[in-house]
């Protein structure tokens, strides 16, 4: 069940929230948990089961930490966290790597080896990097200061929370990946008010709009152009190719960010942001620090920090590490580990100039340009999954490799929506109200200023709640007249 689906939106998430309100404050938790592990066993009940080893494990696991350093048995807590990160890193790896493993093995050995048949469980990436990460602090007892002073113990006693925490339906699939310390308290006693709710609608709508008009819409050319044959695509055709998919990669994730925060929001929650206008970047270690703020974050408390971070070791083997680990989670394909290693090489070499020629500026749109480039390249790996082809498809893009005959003209592929709403879409890439904050602060006596601050804020208001029913308005017409309408972010 995907959040951009018409039995979501129309009977699901209804009776979700309704339920939620009806039910007395003490029977929520218990209800959104039944609510998520339905909302998961719906494409594949027989992983429900996964779901529930992950969430009977890391429980088991917190509390015998827990116990082991009251009773200050230092030994029985080491072995139980390594214990907690090979059980959760063994399920990641049989369920998506032993597959490439096996079929690598066979290749490279020449053995009539038989390759298992194992499908992909949704979401396990997510769900199993927050289940490990509770295990983790708890072990080094993070978040452990409440805003008083005062300490607590992190350790959830209770498995109903631990089991929301690990399996809440709004992140559940694609995150964004939360740390348990984070919403602790909300697990515990939350408060909903009107405003939390309608900002939560309001984030939502953005969101679905995001993925069903911006996204579905260019990807779904993208896809066309991807899959055509290679050798009849052109240069040009090659470039509307993967500049399609890097728009679309960004506004089916983040847009599915957007839902996730707002339906967080609907019942009680804040998570974290998740992305932060990614592609105005001018480097790609600021680009990192805007995409996929979880994972980046994640790798850095529980990858960069443990193997010594700036301050021990080798820090450009701790972060080529890092963004290893980084390519390897995001899927069984080679080209991942590609990806991974070629955004690494660039944060590097980045961190190497920078110590190298400290006093040198560079000017702002060649830095946004090579950054765009080098997520470009990247993305054409990503999106290929296997080197042989990305490479073959880059030779296209860079005219290394000239066909006599193309298939079709970029006018195949960019009629007038198309165009409308890939002009609309690198707008949106755009932070519009920062730029207009900051132009307002150095032109008050502007026109457009003072109109924009003496008009009333009822109608400021009624502005944008027009436009949000615009958009959803426009988003249930979108899902009703297109069947394509994937998340990439499920795959992983």
């Amino acid at each position: 069940m995907v959040f951009s689906s018409l039995i979501f939106l129309c009977i699901f998430l209804p009776i979700m929230i309704i339920g939620y309100y009806v039910l007395p404050k003490k029977c929520r938790n218990i209800f959104l948990l039944l609510g998520s592990l339905f909302f998961y066993a719906w494409g594949e009940p027989k992983y429900i089961y996964l779901m529930l080893a992950s969430i009977v494990g890391n429980y088991l696991f917190g509390i015998v930490i827990h116990y082991s350093a009251v009773k200050e048995n230092i030994s029985l807590k080491k072995i139980v966290l390594a214990v907690t990160v090979v059980f959760n890193i063994g399920l990641l790896i049989y369920f998506k790597y032993f597959v490439l493993l096996v079929s690598t093995a066979r290749d490279l050995f020449n053995e009539n080896i038989v390759v298992p048949e194992i499908a992909l469980p949704i979401g396990i990436s997510f769900f199993t990097f927050q289940g490990m990460s509770y295990v983790i602090d708890v072990y080094r007892q993070d978040y452990m200061l409440k805003d008083d002073g005062t300490r607590y113990d992190l350790v959830q006693k209770n498995p109903i929370n631990l089991a929301l925490y690990i399996s809440m339906f709004p992140q559940l699939i694609a995150g964004p990946i939360v740390r348990y310390g984070d919403i602790k308290d909300y697990l515990k006693d939350r408060k909903t008010s009107f405003d939390k709710f309608s900002q939560g609608i309001e984030r939502f709508i953005v969101g679905l709009a995001k993925k069903v008009i911006l996204a579905n819409s260019l990807g779904e050319i993208a896809d066309k152009i991807f899959n055509a044959d290679v050798n009849y695509i052109g240069a040009k055709v090659a470039w509307i190719g993967i500049v399609f998919f890097t728009i679309q990669i960004y506004f089916d994730f983040s847009g599915y960010s957007d839902m996730a925060i707002g339906l967080g929001k609907m019942f009680g929650f804040e998570f974290m942001e998740n992305f932060n206008y990614p592609y105005i970047a001018k480097s790609i270690g600021e680009h990192w620090r805007r995409w996929h703020i979880s994972l980046s974050t994640w790798f850095k408390d529980y990858v960069y920090i443990p193997l010594g971070g700036n301050r021990k070791g080798n820090v450009y083997f701790n972060l080529f590490v890092v963004f290893l680990t980084t390519g390897i989670w995001h899927g069984a394909a080679w080209g991942y580990l590609v990806w991974g290693i070629w955004h690494g090489l660039f944060v590097l070499l980045e961190r190497f100039l920078k110590g190298k020629f400290k006093n040198v500026k560079v000017p702002g749109f060649i830095g946004w340009a090579y950054t765009m480039l080098v997520i470009f390249i990247g993305f054409v790996i990503f999106k290929l999954e296997e080197i042989p082809p990305a490479l073959e498809y880059l030779s296209v893009m860079f005219l290394i490799k000239r066909t006599d005959y193309t298939a079709f003209a970029p006018g195949f592929y960019l009629d007038r929506k198309v165009v409308f709403i890939f002009v609309i879409s690198v707008l949106a890439c755009l932070p519009w109200k920062e730029y207009f904050n900051s132009f307002a602060t150095k032109n008050e006596n502007n026109v457009l200023v003072k109109v924009f601050n003496t008009c009333p804020e009822i109608v400021l208001e009624t502005i944008k709640r027009v436009i949000l029913i615009l958009l959803l308005a426009l988003s249930f017409m979108f899902i009703v007249n297109s069947t394509y309408n994937p998340f990439i972010y499920f795959r992983f």
